[in-house]
């Protein structure tokens, strides 16, 4: 059974079809990285996944159950997380006090207080090496650290599907890479079933996901293994507008 499961699903907004009968299967486990072109509707699709927005057509099933229509707080408290292109912390709050809201809004929600919620966030500040920031305002961090604390603070919420909205942009190449490695050890040792990424750097796509979906124009165009995918004459076209003989 998938853990993520899309069909024919659409979003348009007034004329524009941002997302055009997209369907998809992630299974439990799954590293899945969602690629494009600017404008291809990577980031599109992943609001309708997180319930930002609803589809004009299709269904959304998460766990064998219809989402297509359960608002974002809802679909958290299942078991799906979500990064943001852009982070949003609560920018008086510490680092410490944003990771803790994570953990008490997502998958348990209800089941635990504020002590258990900050016991969570201290045990991944120390996984993703933020030990130094952990009292600051959220709002005194560097762009890249705001990132970090977005994956935290996802990652706090216990779930079972992680998407991750080009969180690694702007980071150096052995960040991503020391990034990669953290993500792959956390979502084992933390069991987090899957780990969904939107991402422009193809070095990140490269060494974590296991198969690639390819977005241009808001339809699906490639669903495969990562370098079966990658190589794909179409995808090919699309990043570079050629096909590899010429």
């Amino acid at each position: 059974m998938s853990l993520l499961k899309l069909e024919n699903v659409t979003k348009c907004f007034g004329g524009l079809v941002a997302v055009n009968q997209v369907s998809l299967e992630i299974e439990a486990g799954q590293f899945v990285g969602i690629v494009g072109p600017n404008g291809s509707g990577k980031t599109t699709l992943f609001n309708v996944i997180s319930g930002v927005y609803f589809p004009e057509e299709g269904s959304v099933i998460f766990d064998d159950l219809d989402i297509t229509h359960h608002p974002s707080y809802k679909r958290a408290r299942l078991g799906i997380a979500r990064t943001f292109q852009i982070p949003r912390p609560f920018s008086s709050a510490t680092v410490r006090e944003n990771i803790a809201v994570g953990a008490m809004f997502g998958s348990l929600s209800g089941k635990v207080g504020v002590d258990a919620s900050l016991k969570i966030a201290d045990h991944i500040i120390d996984r993703v090496g933020l030990q130094d920031h952990r009292n600051k305002p959220s709002g005194t961090l560097t762009p890249v650290e705001k990132k970090l604390m977005e994956i935290a603070r996802a990652l706090a919420m216990k779930p079972k599907l992680l998407l991750m909205d080009e969180a690694m942009a702007g980071m150096h190449p052995n960040d991503i890479d020391q990034m990669v490695a953290f993500i792959k050890d956390i979502a084992v040792e933390e069991k987090i079933g899957i780990v969904a990424m939107v991402e422009h750097i193809m070095r990140a796509v490269v060494g974590m996901a296991e198969k690639v979906i390819v977005l241009h124009q808001g339809s699906k165009i490639v669903d495969a293994p990562t370098k079966e995918a990658l190589e794909d004459p179409k995808v090919v076209e699309v990043y570079f507008g050629r096909a590899p003989e010429e």
